[in-house]
């Protein structure tokens, strides 16, 4: 009976010491030290030094993030190590600690729960003396008659202390009530932090087997969601006829439950999340459906380009619509995933301060829904014409065409059959199946995905070109509008990725599909939500300056400067913050997805130039021709410089287009404009010297059915 402890605890030593031989676990600490930031989340790199026993070993990399995506995690560094296992999971039992700021606030709270629960203590006990003194203020007894000298004492004491307890009293309330205004005041700030109450961490187990002892360096790459950048600019114009100064600034947030202490930064304008796969078109089949089917018909996938801004909190805008540019009344404006919404008044506009979504939802009835991430705190949004909504859709084909009318849409060139042409004399370049080229700027050239002018084309050095390719014909035009009308010529390098060092002395590197920023200093980015401003970018951009005016819209006057070659800047659309003359004129929308050749930005409203828009006496009347009714048209547009310099402005009015041919329109009168009859448009390019006035007219009559009424 003795023998058997005896042998059971060596067996017992011998087993612990096999288990420990087999697997050795243990915590690792590691530390972030670099961080990518996409669009739309981040790839975190950590790294940890740590020594390894020989045979299988189990490794824990606990206090990270518990939003990491599990199937991004990378270890790299293994040397001779072999992994046999990574598990991601969360550790509900870990708490997550929070920044010194947020901490000091959260502690504030607790001491502010105590002072006011002291002051309700100090409170009841006053009330109970009040209760004491109220139950045996009576004096004497039926036998004994008080002297008035002691009741001249107790009276005195009785109202010298119930005064005394009750001003107490009064005093503890008023102080409670000043603790619980500092606590609401601490609780909107941590709010405004975006505090998340979550304690869980996140925790890497990592299984391991080595042949010997040894020591690692191993880095950890992971991916997150909860963090993210959008761009800014800032526009600055000193003076009409001077260069713009772009800022190019970058607002980084992150939630992912860890701070960035300290950390190496890398801005990516690339987004992981977008949807990577490739459309397969199939055939379309055409047949007759049921007048009151639900067939929807499947619409492209636009391509926007454009992020959720958390930072926006109130968004305003016009909706139109595509057929006519007219504003929409009544157009459905809601928040998605909430009832949160607004309708857009008579004049298409709207206003909304947003709550928990991150996209908005414009509907209206005959138009096709638009859903479009809060990006922006203006957001003029365009509805197409839904063709399903229409009786009758009437399909008519014109004829046939062949395959041997198109010529091959891209052709690959060895550099040295064009380079002698292409270096030093780009205007000799011709392509065969396309217009003339009379001088060297009818073509495009872009040199690995930047738009560049001919002579800058022709310096390129000859060895440096891997491939040309040539695009013609609708294949240019549809991928570069009609500016590649005459042709493109598409260069590529040996090295199609560019690094330079810019004049904030932030690395910028321009790849195929995405631009990098890396900054030049580290970063401290807590993990509150809340906004890291850095400036990565700026250039002295050429403009030309021009006034606009379109008073069949509005009255005011827009400065404006429209920008060429804006490609060569790799911006992302974006909110701008515009600064004219040392003042803030506003903000303003960058587009860069714009097919056009260069960008317009307003500056702002100048009040000293003066446009008004009338309608004309002589004009205001209706007569009645047969079955007809004929409204006759006309208005005078007036336009007076009060500015001290001489002025180039642009003026834009308009002739209604009728879109039923019971609607006539008759008797146009454009006066000397610029008319373009597919579109209505008229334009008027005016020089007014300063103090000038300038008048221009137009006028045109409307003829349709009695008894039908027109949207004049």
């Amino acid at each position: 009976m003795t023998t058997q402890p005896k042998l059971l605890k060596p067996l017992l030593i011998f087993l612990f010491l096999l288990g420990t031989q087999l697997t050795n676990a243990f915590q690792q600490p590691s530390k972030i030290k670099m961080v990518t930031v996409y669009l739309d989340g981040a790839e975190i790199n950590r790294e940890s030094s740590l020594s390894l026993n020989s045979g299988k070993s189990e490794i824990i990399f606990n206090g990270l993030s518990p939003y990491i995506e599990e199937s991004s995690i990378q270890i790299s560094g293994l040397k001779d190590a072999s992994i046999l296992s990574i598990n991601y999971g969360i550790n509900y039992l870990s708490k997550q600690k929070q920044n010194d700021s947020i901490s000091a606030l959260q502690n504030e709270l607790k001491s502010l729960d105590n002072k006011i629960q002291n002051q309700y203590d100090l409170i009841a006990g006053y009330n109970e003396e009040l209760s004491l003194i109220q139950s045996n203020k009576k004096l004497g007894n039926e036998t004994e008659v008080v002297s008035l000298e002691k009741l001249k004492t107790f009276a005195t004491y009785y109202r010298t202390r119930i005064t005394e307890l009750k001003m107490a009293t009064n005093k503890s309330h008023n102080l409670i009530e000043t603790y619980k205004v500092l606590q609401a005041d601490i609780n909107k700030q941590l709010a405004e932090l975006n505090v998340d109450e979550k304690v869980q961490t996140g925790e890497i187990k990592l299984k391991l087997n080595s042949d010997v002892a040894t020591s690692l360096d191993l880095k950890i790459k992971y991916n997150i969601k909860t963090a993210g950048w959008f761009p800014v600019y800032d526009l600055k114009a000193e003076k009409i006829n001077s260069p713009i100064t772009l800022e190019y600034k970058a607002h980084v947030f992150q939630n992912s439950g860890c701070d960035w202490a300290d950390v190496n930064l890398v801005l990516s304008t690339s987004d992981p999340n977008t949807n990577n796969e490739k459309p397969i078109v199939n055939p379309k089949y055409l047949n007759f459906i049921s007048a009151y089917s639900n067939y929807q018909s499947q619409r492209a996938t636009r391509s926007y380009n454009y992020k959720y801004n958390p930072l926006v909190k109130n968004v305003s805008g016009v909706v139109t619509s595509s057929s006519d540019g007219l504003p929409l009344p009544g157009v459905s404006v809601i928040e998605k995933g909430t009832a949160h919404g607004v309708q857009t008044d008579f004049d298409g506009r709207y206003a909304l301060k947003t709550t928990s979504g991150n996209a908005l939802r414009y509907s209206y009835v005959g138009m096709k829904t638009e859903e479009l991430p809060i990006h922006s705190s203006i957001m003029n949004v365009t509805l197409d014409d839904d063709i399903n909504t229409l009786d009758e859709v009437v399909v008519v084909g014109y004829g046939t065409s062949s395959n041997r009318s198109f010529s091959k849409a891209v052709t690959t060139i060895k550099s040295e059959e064009i380079v002698s042409n292409l270096y030093g004399k780009a205007s000799g370049i011709t392509i065969r199946g396309s217009s003339t080229v009379k001088s060297k700027n009818n073509l495009l050239y872009i040199v690995d995905g930047v738009l560049v002018d001919s002579n800058a084309a022709s310096k390129i050095d000859p060895n440096s070109i891997a491939s040309i390719e040539v695009l013609k014909d609708i294949n240019a035009t549809a991928i570069y509008g009609n500016r590649a009308s005459n042709g493109v010529i598409v260069i590529h390098t040996q090295n199609s990725s560019q690094r330079k060092v810019n004049d904030l002395g932030i690395t910028v590197e321009s790849g195929i599909t995405n631009t990098r920023f890396e900054i030049n200093k580290k970063h401290s980015i807590p993990s509150d939500g809340d906004i890291s401003v850095i400036e990565i970018d700026q250039f002295s951009v050429p403009a030309t300056y021009n006034y606009f005016a379109a008073p069949v819209l509005n009255e005011n006057v827009f400065l404006t400067a429209k920008i060429g070659n804006w490609e060569q800047y790799n911006l992302l659309p974006a909110e701008a913050n515009v600064y004219f003359e040392g003042s803030y004129s506003g903000k303003t929308n960058i587009n860069p997805s714009a097919t056009t050749d260069s960008l317009t930005i307003s500056l702002g409203v100048d009040p000293n130039i003066i446009v008004k828009r009338k309608q004309r006496n002589d004009f205001k009347k209706t007569t009645f021709i047969g079955n007809n009714r004929v409204i006759q048209k006309a208005f005078e547009i007036e336009i007076k410089n009060n500015k001290t310099s001489d002025i180039q402005l642009t003026l834009l009015d308009r002739i209604p287009k009728s879109q039923d041919k019971t609607i006539k329109i008759d008797d146009i009168e454009t006066g000397n404009s610029n008319y373009d009859e597919d579109k209505g448009i008229l334009k008027w390019t005016l020089n007014l010297k300063s103090s000038a006035t300038e008048n221009v007219k137009i006028s045109y009559t409307v003829k349709f059915p009695k008894g039908k009424r027109v949207n004049l």
